[in-house]
């Protein structure tokens, strides 16, 4: 990992607009659904562009500790795995998994198929993230599995004696990963399994993300209209697979564009994506944008910005990089739908609301969103912009920084856990310029 310091001061955007083409890294979405159903397979599995982060790295030291053999090409983007063809060989094990939530749900999951002793604990952060709901699921289908301090939330602790399978209930308002997560793990059941899923189901492209991943290694969940799934036990097939580059991480230099009036190409990413995150560029059409899909690329021209009112439950990880966009649009921008934000890395929303305020905004919270009036030029403010360990808030308020003096972004090595070599790729856009 790149050496970050402990606070880093955004340089302004001088002269003229600027005209580049990026690639982002890998999905982390992509690249852990993809280690957890490769590990589970039978026969060995080749995930080509595979992204390297703190959270991919959690994911991959949890299953080599779990017995699995997984290589990671880091230069080469190729991360090869042994799959263990649903019963993991090491059959007790202490694993941490960082402030990683897809591994904690993912893992979680995966191991009740399977049989043996096993903990999962993370940071502080991740002690406060909910897990209950999942636990739940699988208790309903034979897992004996438990929040250790009782708090719903990790350490989870776990007697793994496979699943039964039958029918199980998911809470859908909360995080999709819980749903994924049961979905990813249910073909190994010994019969066949009924989900059904309660109340709304949030980031609904993540579960068509995870339906994609589990067909291209052979198998095949109906799905009725994201409430009803059914599994029936079924075995993946390692393969070779094609990680595309991260949309969530394309949104910042989407919004770079948006911001300056300039012209960024995200090579890699087109209409064709698994990822939902790539209709982040609708909403910036919307707001004045001009935006060029082609085979193989996306392009967003920046022009002048409107305010907006969206619901963003489906992209609800590029909310902060449009709360940002907010601060450069004409009107009063309202951010709806996404109250289970407050259940990531950090409450994204209160955080948001307090250093958009540093930088001058009007902001009114909402528990399911935001209100934001931007401030004029002349009541933009220098501030130092706290982080709270989330990746998301270090990349998104750096576009701030590009129009607004003295903005400051402490802990800018937060973003490693999605996105090392951010500060990198940034500074290149401004060299290409």
């Amino acid at each position: 990992m790149p050496a970050y310091p402990a606070e880093l001061v955004v340089e302004t955007w001088t002269g003229a607009p600027p005209e580049a083409s990026v690639r982002v890294p890998g999905s982390k979405s992509l690249t852990n659904r993809a280690l957890i159903v490769a590990a589970l397979a039978h026969g060995p599995s080749r995930l080509t562009g595979a992204l390297d982060s703190d959270d991919t790295r959690v994911m991959v030291d949890a299953l080599k500790a779990l017995g699995i053999a997984v290589e990671h090409d880091r230069d080469a983007a190729l991360i090869t795995i042994e799959g263990c063809n649903g019963r993991f060989p090491v059959d007790k094990a202490d694993l941490f998994v960082g402030n990683s939530g897809t591994t904690l749900r993912f893992l979680t999951a995966a191991l009740a198929v399977g049989k043996g002793s096993y903990r999962i604990d993370g940071v502080p952060r991740m002690r406060q993230r909910p897990v209950s709901d999942l636990l739940q699921a699988l208790n309903g289908l034979g897992s004996n599995a438990k929040s250790e301090l009782g708090t719903g939330c990790p350490p989870v602790v776990m007697e793994a004696d496979g699943l039964d399978g039958g029918w199980a209930f998911v809470r859908g308002d909360v995080s999709s990963q819980f749903l994924s997560g049961l979905l990813m793990a249910l073909p190994y059941s010994r019969e066949e399994t009924v989900v059904e899923v309660e109340g709304t189901l949030v980031s609904q492209p993540y579960i068509a993300m995870t339906l994609d991943v589990m067909r291209a290694f052979g198998v095949d969940p109906s799905n009725r209209k994201n409430r009803r799934f059914v599994v029936h036990p079924a075995l993946y097939q390692g393969r070779e697979y094609r990680i595309e580059p991260d949309a969530s991480a394309a949104s910042y230099f989407f919004a770079l564009a948006a911001i300056t009036g300039g012209s960024i190409t995200v090579e890699g990413l087109d209409e064709a994506t698994v990822q939902g995150d790539l209709d982040f560029v609708d909403v910036l059409e919307h707001m004045g944008c001009t935006v060029r899909r082609e085979a193989g690329k996306t392009t967003v021209i920046g022009g002048p910005l409107r305010a907006v009112d969206v619901d963003m439950n489906a992209i609800s990880d590029t909310v902060m990089t449009l709360a940002v966009v907010a601060l450069f649009a004409d009107g009063i921008t309202r951010i709806r739908n996404v109250g289970h934000i407050r259940h990531k890395e950090t409450d994204r929303i209160n955080a948001l609301a307090v250093e958009l305020r540093k930088l001058g905004a009007v902001v009114d919270e909402h528990p399911d969103g935001l209100v934001i009036q931007p401030p004029s030029p002349s009541e933009w403010k220098a501030a130092s912009i706290a982080t709270y360990d989330d990746h998301r808030m270090a990349m998104s308020f750096a576009l701030a920084g590009l129009k607004i003096p003295g903005v400051t972004i402490l802990d800018p090595g937060c973003v490693a856990k999605t996105y090392p070599g951010f500060w990198d790729d940034l500074a290149a856009v401004r060299t290409k310029a």
